[in-house]
């Protein structure tokens, strides 16, 4: 007999809408939880971006889901169950998967509800899809995949609120209006708000996606290992310079770095030409310390990679560089 199903929420959302942030919140509420990180790219960066690294965790590097879904997430879902179920003390109540910016959550879904094996154990409780109120409307009309994280989602958590004027968050709630009524949203700041606001029951009935393969994305990764960090000053002229000169297609910089000035890491966030403060996080054992940037584009990543090595100086800033 097959006990009760392990709930499983999806948050999903364009790259730097705040998914990671969520999480972060997410996992204070006193549920054990396990988590699924996705990540584009061949450097995985989200993972260290928890502040909680206490939990079960695993980490689908080196692409989207609508690439490795049948190969990588069904059997991480076999084995993690096989785990929970094995255990007279149970490691997890519920799974959160965190999905890649630039990846649609029809594979997600429709492993999670046609694979019969994983629909007897499994049930997807929510979808909750990031939408960033500055950049939201540009990013829905531009990419198909942001599209279906909106058309797919449960509710729709506006966020970076802080960056938005009213006039923009009106016009964003204008524009989903008409694209997606019948979705809820709500705005948040997530850093503040209370988990408890997305407390929800899920539909009794869901869609199913058709199954048919999706349409290969355009993204492509860069990643660079910095053997000498500069200092955080001369960091922001360099990758505010990069973000102004590749403003259309630079959509996404994210690393942990080791600043000399600094005993800890710190996360650093670039998306949609605004590059944010960066933020601390706590130190993580048996680290090389050695930092990590990704930067993700719609163009040739080698180009972006090197114009920034040269403004970094090469001669003080080794680096070695992974293309995906």
């Amino acid at each position: 007999m097959i006990p009760n199903k392990i709930q499983v929420i999806v948050l999903t959302g364009f790259l730097g809408s705040g998914k990671t942030t969520l999480l972060n919140r997410l996992l204070t509420d006193g549920v054990k939880t396990a988590v699924l990180i996705n990540e584009f790219g061949a450097t995985p960066i989200d993972q260290d971006l928890l502040q909680n690294q206490d939990i079960p965790m695993a980490v689908l590097s080196g692409g989207c889901l609508c690439c490795q879904i049948k190969g990588t997430l069904a059997p991480t879902l076999k084995n993690l169950w096989m785990a929970w179920n094995n255990t007279a003390t149970k490691p997890f109540e519920r799974i959160i998967i965190e999905t890649s910016g630039v990846a649609s959550p029809e594979p997600i879904l429709d492993t999670l509800l046609r694979e019969p094996w994983l629909s007897k154990r499994y049930r997807l409780q929510q979808i909750i899809t990031t939408l960033a109120i500055p950049s939201a409307i540009a990013q829905l009309e531009r990419h198909a995949e942001a599209r279906a994280q909106m058309a797919w989602a449960d509710l729709l958590l506006l966020t970076h609120a802080d960056l938005a004027d009213s006039n923009e968050q009106a016009e964003l709630i204008e524009y989903l209006n008409i694209q997606a009524p019948a979705i809820p949203t709500l705005t948040a700041a997530l850093d503040l708000f209370e988990v408890s606001a997305l407390h929800y029951v899920p539909p009794a009935f869901r869609r199913i996606p058709d199954g048919n393969a999706l349409p290969e994305h355009g993204f492509r990764s860069v990643s660079l290992y910095l053997e000498h960090t500069p200092s955080w000053p001369h960091l922001t002229t360099v990758l505010q310079t990069l973000l102004i000169n590749h403003r259309d297609d630079l959509v996404r910089i994210k690393g942990v770095v080791y600043f000399p000035e600094c005993s800890t890491p710190l996360a650093v966030h670039a998306v949609a030409g605004h590059l944010y403060p960066p933020v601390p996080l706590p130190e993580r054992p048996n680290q090389d310390r050695r930092s990590r940037l990704v930067l993700i584009t719609t163009s040739d990543p080698e180009r972006l990679a090197s114009a920034l090595l040269i403004n970094l100086d090469r001669g003080n800033n080794k680096a070695s560089i992974r293309l995906h």
